[in-house]
């Protein structure tokens, strides 16, 4: 499945000309998502067209898919009944996220509606909700699954919990999506706003470095900043990051020759199969460059987790093969060439036996 990275708006809290200059900018940096909360909607169907029609229809004209987040509540103000959805048709919706569920029966229905508008489902809970919906015959093409965010500090899904509920629906082949959190974004929902992440150990995470963890636990296909407005630094590392393979940056080390430093970023690397607890192993290096000179230097220290190494002139058939180390070793026979960026070690147990992954220098 094509994976996608996006932005959110809260119209009922923003400027139009801010929001359309926003997903400007947005989509020159590549998103294509936007995510937009009704939850807040005061004034009636008049005023929500008048409010949300505008915003959509640019986002369509830069290339985004628009999901509209909805609840019960909303359909009381808006008038709208959920036998008819015509409401976020004419505004201009793809879809609706539907922040409360129902009974099952109801949510398959909505997936025929006439008017092809996606419906998405809260993902943030470990029930069996998603399989009641299925029992029903839902119209699969048309069920995404969507995480919460969580304004306020303490309160994000921890990881296991994060993992469980994402499973329930990438195990039925349903398109997902979960939020990271802009350093410096101030709009959202509600008036408490300590980030908008979905998992609580990516709110003081940068928005890139999150979204290649997200995308790197195989779970998540869309990756949306849930609070407005990130700044183009933000923006733009966001939308370098490679949405299907984890690209870890690294500093290298001043020692580090120009043959090391070809085997660390100018090659597809791949972990070996059959893993080990000390290292991760690209062994297809040692292969390529056999028979070139490598000399010792840097291999007389301890080695640290995320150190990245390469067999030198002393490792026999193994010179020139690298590793990242997992666990605190020495061996002379490895130099140490460069060193995975902290912030990103978080990245290093999702990196399975026979992933691929590449190394860019910070």
């Amino acid at each position: 499945m094509k994976r996608s990275i996006g932005i959110s708006i809260y119209p009922d809290h923003s400027d139009p000309a801010r929001d359309r200059a926003y997903l400007e900018l947005a989509a020159r940096h590549g998103f294509s998502r936007l995510f937009m909360s009704m939850l807040e909607v005061t004034g009636g169907r008049d005023t929500a067209v008048a409010r949300f029609r505008g915003v959509i229809a640019h986002a369509h004209d830069l290339g985004f898919e628009v999901i509209l987040d909805v609840n019960p509540g909303i359909f009381d103000e808006l008038g709208v009944s959920y036998d008819d959805l015509g409401l976020f048709h004419e505004l201009g919706a793809d879809g609706i996220r539907l922040d409360t569920g129902f009974d099952g029966r109801r949510e398959s229905f909505l997936t025929f509606n006439p008017y092809g508008l996606a419906i998405e489902l809260n993902m943030s809970s470990d029930v069996a909700y998603l399989d009641n919906i299925l029992s029903y015959q839902a119209n699969r093409p048309m069920l995404y699954g969507c995480h919460n965010f969580y304004p306020q500090e303490g309160t994000g899904l921890p990881y296991e919990f994060f993992e469980r509920c994402s499973r329930r629906f990438k195990s039925q082949g349903l398109r997902t999506a979960a939020f990271v959190s802009s350093a410096v974004g101030e709009s959202g929902p509600w008036p408490v706003n300590d980030g908008l992440p979905t998992l609580e150990m990516h709110r003081h995470m940068s928005a890139d470095v999150a979204a290649k963890h997200l995308f790197a636990t195989g779970l998540i296909d869309d990756v949306i900043i849930g609070n407005a407005y990130a700044s183009e630094e933000e923006l733009a590392a966001m939308g370098a990051v490679d949405r299907y393979q984890t690209c870890l940056k690294v500093d290298f080390v001043e020692g580090a020759s120009e043959l090391e430093r070809a085997i660390v970023v100018g090659e597809q690397h791949e972990r070996r199969g059959d893993i080990c607890d000390r290292a991760m192993r690209s062994t297809e290096t040692r292969v390529k460059y056999r028979g070139r000179p490598n000399p010792a230097h840097d291999n007389d220290g301890e080695l640290q987790v995320g150190d990245v190494v390469v067999g030198n002139d002393d490792f026999g058939n193994y010179a020139n093969e690298l590793q990242v180390v997992l666990e605190p070793h020495r061996d002379a026979r490895k130099n140490l060439v460069a060193r995975v960026r902290p912030e990103e070690l978080v990245l290093l147990p999702l990196i399975r036996p026979w992933s691929k992954f590449r190394f860019v220098e910070a």
